[in-house]
């Protein structure tokens, strides 16, 4: 397998100066933007304040900020009873016995595969299937072993991301390394971005994609520009037919992700339960099995995580009643307010397109930067400043980020949202900030 990595591979910071051009349509809720340019209003936070009581470790440290959301959500109280409440009523292992709490575990199993396809609009639940696995991570790869390399022949080639997370990226080298040694040859090739905003560059696609491309694996939401990667235009270049594989890791449990929409024509979808309030070590893969057979994981399938499927499930049903769109508008704003006073600071560098979020910004709602904003102070090293921010009661990720290309040199401070946020923390964040110029 030849690998191509052209000038475009490694996407460089984007320009502050630029914003992405508008586009009406993405796989992302619409109702974002407006929310964006006014304070929530009364009954928003009402909303917000009694959301946030939900989460035990937000209350029980009133004096620390959790800034960091897009590492991992914190868990709300109803997914916390339900793990307890399984596990002090129905403890078994699913699909291996024949008496009540062996069944009803199993059937918990089956009933969560359902509910991730209703989560996400599955248009075709009889078709699709649900496989869980421990993560992104896991689930990435195991599209790659398990399907992506058993489908592939010599001259086959696939679009990667270069410049997202590696966990979207190393699953298809890998997939490249077990090909070569069965003597196939299949060209990876990276998806170009556009310089000034990040973004996949929809105008050069057209360049990327040839006769033999196979397959493209993307991202929904970037984790560290924070930016819809505006999935919809891949599927216009490519075709069809070309199967497309979303790393949705940030997207499931903070916007709403809809894959019976038009805009997002994809053929998994692959997500982190920790992310989505769930515990840690559960994920999902959906399949539409519609372009190519089945995804059908291979190996024998040992005893499945069922206390981290029962938090998914919960998660899941929490998510929907408090409603992913109004998390989405209440983060956006929250990110609107922190990039649109951040970027008045000349000792600091927002990381993506600031333009996108702010307050006075004309971009459509598909443009806007869902919940994570990623900055670097001109001359406080950012882990430095990470251990600072901590001193003052913040905790943020202050690193590379785990972003593909990116090494030491390239640490960033990344404040990533969630419902349980507030104006007052952000706020309280920009005081230290501003007091750091």
């Amino acid at each position: 397998m030849t690998h191509e990595t052209p000038d475009a591979a490694h996407a460089p910071a984007p320009d502050a100066a630029h914003a992405p051009a508008p586009d009406a349509a993405s796989g992302l809720s619409p109702g974002a933007a407006g929310a964006a340019h006014a304070p929530a209003p009364d009954a928003d936070a009402s909303w917000q304040r009694e959301a946030r009581a939900q989460f035990p470790i937000i209350s029980a440290h009133t004096g620390l900020t959790y800034l960091d959301s897009a590492a991992t959500s914190q868990k709300p109280r109803a997914v916390l009873e339900a793990v307890q409440t399984y596990l002090t009523t129905c403890n078994a292992n699913a699909g291996r016995g024949t008496y009540p709490w062996a069944n009803r575990t199993t059937e918990v199993i089956e009933r969560a595969r359902e509910r991730v396809k209703e989560f996400l609009g599955d248009p075709g639940p009889g078709r699709s299937t649900v496989h869980f696995t421990g993560g992104t991570t896991e689930g990435l790869r195991t599209v790659a072993r398990d399907w992506l390399v058993e489908h592939l022949t010599d001259g086959d080639e696939i679009l990667v991301p270069f410049a997202d997370h590696r966990a979207n990226l190393e699953p298809w080298l890998e997939a490249r390394r077990l090909l070569a040694e069965r003597g196939t040859e299949v060209r990876v090739r990276a998806l170009p971005y556009q310089e000034v905003s990040g973004d996949y560059d929809h105008r050069a696609l057209a360049a990327a994609v040839g006769p033999r491309t196979r397959f493209v694996a993307a991202t929904h939401v970037h984790h560290v520009y924070g930016g819809d990667m505006n999935v919809h235009r891949l599927r216009a270049a490519v075709g069809p037919d070309v199967p497309i594989c979303l790393d949705a890791a940030q997207s499931v449990g903070h916007v709403p992700v809809r894959v019976g929409d038009p805009e997002l024509d994809v053929d998994f979808v692959v997500f982190s339960g920790h992310k989505a309030l769930a515990l840690p070590g559960t994920g999902a893969v959906w399949a539409r099995n519609t372009r190519g057979p089945a995804l059908r994981p291979g190996g024998w399938q040992g005893t499945p995580n069922t206390v981290g499927v029962v938090s998914l499930l919960a998660a899941l049903d929490w998510l929907d009643a408090v409603g992913v769109d109004r998390i989405t508008a209440h983060v956006t704003r929250l990110a609107t307010r922190l990039t649109d006073r951040l970027r008045r600071l000349p000792a600091y560098e927002v990381i993506g397109c600031p333009a996108s979020l702010a307050a006075d910004s004309e971009l459509p709602a598909a443009q806007r930067r869902h919940g994570i904003v990623t900055f670097r102070h001109r001359e406080i090293p950012s882990d430095d400043l990470g251990f600072i921010l901590y001193s003052h009661g913040f905790m943020v990720r202050a690193d590379s980020l785990c972003q593909a290309g990116a090494d030491d040199a390239d640490g960033s401070v990344r404040v990533s949202l969630h419902v349980y946020n507030t104006e007052e923390e952000i706020d309280r964040l920009l005081a230290v900030l501003g007091s750091l110029i």
